[in-house]
């Protein structure tokens, strides 16, 4: 396996509120983990939602003795969720903080994926880049209502509003995932700094080149910050061995 992670804080904002996790080797009982994390708030509060969640999943998932890879991550999400309720409201300048969050492990050539808010995973598979994870914004409820078409949601001005957030509410509700990988496929975890900058299309050929995991993740931001930079920017890049996904 190649996996390759980085943030950028963009050409806009001054502080990065981005958290990202990139483990190869095992955490806990999964084999490998990989985390992106864009918080909300106001001053440094959403930088610490990010950091407080990527940190403390991992280490919930490091002390568990559960096995099955969805309540694992699940009972993960979850304990963050109560954490951040516990930190607002003991500390009056984390009040309103949240942060989204997709997870992802790889286990026998599947892979499986929780997310909340609007951090997206990818799978690139052949000439395509398809959308595994499901946005939990307000766009998104408008177009699977019929109210706007995905053309007219990537260019609407309240994209940026989300639905659901870890920190947001006492109960977190979280979608899951998983698919078996296919082969020579790649996987994409982002922040919507990249993809609300980076067409699908313009992601799908710097998958699809002959650089080196690091510098696809280098270009990918680059291009964001081309396009205006105007958010954080979190970016993931994961490609299987083929043994791996047989």
């Amino acid at each position: 396996m190649k996996s390759y992670s980085a943030t950028d804080v963009g050409q806009r904002r001054k502080i990065n509120q981005d958290s990202i996790f990139d483990s190869q080797v095992p955490v806990g009982n999964l084999p490998n983990l990989f985390i992106v994390a864009d918080g909300m708030g106001g001053h440094n509060a959403g930088d610490y939602a990010s950091r407080f969640a990527v940190r403390g999943i991992s280490e919930s998932i490091e002390k568990s003795f559960e096995k099955n890879p969805v309540k694992l991550i699940g009972d993960a999400i979850r304990a963050v969720n109560t954490g951040l309720q516990q930190k607002a409201e003991e500390h009056e300048e984390l009040s309103g903080m949240g942060t989204t969050v997709v997870v992802m492990t790889i286990i026998d050539g599947y892979a499986y994926v929780a997310n909340v808010g609007d951090s997206r995973l990818y799978l690139k598979d052949d000439d395509e880049l398809r959308q595994i994870t499901r946005d939990h914004s307000l766009v998104e409820e408008m177009v699977r209502l019929g109210q706007l078409t995905p053309e007219e949601a990537h260019r609407h001005p309240d994209k940026h509003i989300i639905t659901r957030a870890l920190g947001a509410a006492p109960e977190v509700d979280i979608d899951f995932f998983d698919f078996k990988i296919p082969p020579e496929a790649a996987i994409l975890m982002c922040s919507d700094g990249l993809s609300n900058m980076v067409e699908d299309l313009d992601i799908l050929h710097v998958l699809e080149s002959e650089l080196p995991t690091g510098e696809k993740v280098a270009e990918l931001i680059r291009q964001a910050n081309d396009n205006g930079g105007r958010d954080n920017i979190a970016v993931i890049v994961v490609e299987p061995d083929s043994s791996e996904v047989d």
